[in-house]
């Protein structure tokens, strides 16, 4: 049996006053026999009113909700609900349905699964008075985004860019902050109250810095971006960045950046790593961001390399690293549940066999495969150990690693003593063997080894300049100095 279902004609009222009505939209309205409207709020509905069209409005519903979505949601309720039970009504929206309206887009995805009719009569967009008022083709390149739900990363500063739906001071701060991740304090931003409405039309032109600081925001508001060529913008895009090492690379590029190899960039990815890591044992945070870019460059000079032989090229390096991150955090981007950073640890083991299997990888012939081996020593141990602990092979208790300490220490004492052509050899390998019993103790106490070390470093350098600033303010150098005045200023140094 077939459900008896009204439908649901959407009118787009247009920008502004009656002018911006199309006849099909006014028909529509004019002859519904229930006609509801988003909102009062639009130039058109006072000129409505007077030539005796009826309508209800969905205004309780913004007082009602603090969310825009929450709103909208409520309003495509009501309209399903309405049309179920056989009402044939039109439900009217400022603009162009089509265009920056979620509710419509919210009645396109649920009114086949409610059984309901759905047709959309279009209007005049405020787009089309924005073209005019502001004086720009969408051909030279256009974007349109929503003030309500702003996403600065996906501008292009070449493109002209309209917000929509800054409503009020709250979403114009919002955006404005958004922007400014985007564009300079003082970049030049054009605001549009009531577009091609006659009497209303407002147009301000000031810096981005003061965007939430204009008057009169409302439904009818919009903010317009410029596009620009300007260095310090395009600069922060990583589109930018990419042209820059293309460049680079290219015939008409730098002698240097042309022969480098991915052997030859080796050691200066190394170089730049270990340097970005000096920064963070430091503290220095303006540092940090230099050294950064500095580990950034080698990779995107690795990719541009690869692009260039026709093998892959950075956005598959993107595109494989985010994929990968959503696969191994289901937790987070999928339905498991997860009780703490042991059980997130065990769910990325699992996800990546699950990847090995699925390419088709054997399994590791050896527990301790997979351990890169040009980590450095100190880290290669901390791996090779912990691999070892996960399938039992592991100490029971510090107390034994530090007896093994002890034994290894006699062992090296014993090589130090002893002579014969095999002595230098017997050293090396003693002094490892104490090291990775070291760094056992370091692993069982959760201790990270290379950081206790950093740290060590740090101290004995501090401790080491206090010496030399001491013998400097005395007038001396260190050959005129002994080992009992150095230590005496060391003791000076650790008390202090």
């Amino acid at each position: 049996m077939l459900r008896n279902t009204g439908r649901i004609t959407v009118a787009g009222l247009g920008p502004g006053g009656p002018d911006g009505l199309t006849l099909g939209a006014w028909d529509a309205v004019r002859t519904a026999p229930l006609l509801l409207l988003r909102t009062d709020k639009h130039p058109v509905t006072a000129w409505m009113r007077e030539q005796g069209v009826a309508y209800e409005t969905y205004d309780a519903l913004y007082e009602a909700h603090g969310q825009f979505g929450d709103v909208y949601e409520a309003i495509v309720d009501d309209l399903l609900r309405r049309a179920a039970a056989g009402a044939d009504l039109v439900y009217a929206v400022p603009g162009h349905p089509s265009v920056a309206e979620s509710t419509v887009a919210l009645l396109r995805e649920r009114c086949p699964a409610a059984g309901v009719s759905l047709r959309i009569v279009g209007g005049e967009s405020f787009l089309d008075r924005a073209f005019v008022a502001l004086g720009f083709d969408p051909a030279d390149g256009f974007q349109l985004a929503d003030g309500t739900a702003f996403r600065p990363e996906r501008l292009n500063p070449y493109n002209h860019i309209l917000i929509t739906q800054v409503y009020d001071g709250f979403v114009a701060s919002d955006v404005k902050l958004g922007l400014m991740e985007r564009y300079p304090d003082d970049y030049e931003v054009t605001v549009g109250h009531a577009l091609g409405v006659a009497g209303e039309e407002r147009i301000e032109h000031v810096p981005l810095y003061e965007l939430d600081r204009v008057g009169g925001y409302g439904n009818l508001s919009l903010v317009y971006v410029p596009p620009t060529e300007r260095d310090d913008v395009h600069y922060r895009t990583f589109e930018r960045l990419h042209e820059i090492i293309a460049k680079l690379r290219s015939p008409k590029g730098c002698p240097w950046d042309r022969e480098q190899t991915h052997k030859s960039l080796r050691k200066y990815f190394i170089e730049e790593t270990y340097e970005a890591l000096e920064t963070i044992d430091n503290d220095d945070m303006d540092a940090l961001r230099d050294e950064l870019g500095d580990v950034l460059l080698q990779i995107m000079l690795h990719a541009q390399i690869e692009e260039e032989a026709g093998t892959f090229d950075i956005y598959d390096v993107v595109a494989g690293l985010a994929a990968k991150m959503v696969r191994r955090h289901p937790h987070v981007f999928g339905d498991v549940r997860v009780g703490g950073v042991d059980d997130v640890l065990a769910t990325w083991q699992d996800v990546k066999a699950k990847e090995r299997e699925a390419a088709g990888d054997a399994a590791p012939a050896s527990v301790l495969d997979g351990i890169p081996s040009g980590l450095p020593s100190l880290m290669r141990a901390v791996a090779v150990q912990k691999k070892a602990a996960k399938v039992g092979f592991d100490w029971s208790e510090p107390a034994s690693i530090a007896d093994k300490i002890e034994e290894e220490l006699r062992e090296f004492q014993e090589a130090l003593a002893g002579a014969g052509d095999d002595r230098a050899e017997r050293l090396l390998e003693e002094m490892g063997d104490l090291l990775f019993a070291v760094v056992n103790l370091a692993r069982y106490l959760k201790i990270d080894p290379e950081e206790a070390l950093s740290a060590t470093n740090r101290k004995f350098t501090k401790r080491f300049q206090y010496i030399e600033e001491r013998l400097r303010l005395s007038g001396k150098s260190f050959d005129q100095t002994d080992i009992n005045e150095m230590e005496s200023y060391w003791q000076d140094a650790k008390r202090s």
